[in-house]
């Protein structure tokens, strides 16, 4: 695949490869939200696009252009793509954990999703987990640097304090860089006031 569209397609869809003496199967399936997104096959001697779940190409050689994309029925999926769909990884989940203006304190809905996280959490372990602090765009940026990684640090330790290993917990600050919602300098706006958990 060309690199461009192998990017997309990371982002978009899984792509599984077969290989097969000197040929290679390429088939696109879906994400486990049941999106389709769409790939490029491609070598020296063509291409084809594939954008619908379980279609699939065959490439014989680096001389020969890849087949027509056609369609895969489950039992031959199955077959070949079972145990390779059984190993992908879980998706990421993720939460967001809002605050009081200028403060360390989270919102009340915010404390009470914090039992999910570490159900969560636990239900995966070992994992990794992300912890990012972000601001809304009141104030100086240096100061919404250091608020965004109390208010991480402070996610960080109620989760520790439930019980999370803190090996397994990254913390990051990003200040009033990466708005949920974007505002023009000394803003107040209470959906930028988060930290959001990413959960691998």
């Amino acid at each position: 695949m060309k690199k461009s569209i192998l990017i997309a397609c990371c982002l978009a869809a899984m792509a599984f490869n077969m290989a097969c003496g000197k040929k290679s199967m390429v088939m696109l399936a879906p994400d486990p939200d049941g999106s389709v997104g769409r790939i490029t096959v491609a070598n020296e001697a063509g291409s084809v696009d594939i954008d619908q779940a379980n279609l699939a190409t065959v490439i014989r050689s680096p001389e020969a252009a890849p087949r027509a994309p056609e369609p895969l029925d489950p039992a031959k999926v199955e077959a070949l793509f079972g145990q390779v769909v059984a190993n992908q990884p879980l998706p990421p989940l993720h939460f967001r954990l809002h605050f009081e203006s200028d403060s360390v304190r989270l919102l009340p809905d915010s404390r009470r999703q914090l039992t999910e996280i570490v159900e969560a959490i636990e239900a995966r372990s070992p994992t990794r987990v992300s912890v990012v602090g972000h601001t809304d765009t009141m104030g100086d940026k240096v100061y919404n640097v250091q608020l965004s990684l109390r208010r991480a640090i402070t996610v960080r330790q109620l989760l520790i304090d439930r019980g999370i290993d803190a090996a397994f917990i990254d913390v990051v600050s990003h200040g009033q860089e990466n708005p949920l919602v974007k505002t023009p300098d000394n803003v107040a706006n209470a959906q930028n006031r988060r930290v959001e958990v990413v959960i691998r």
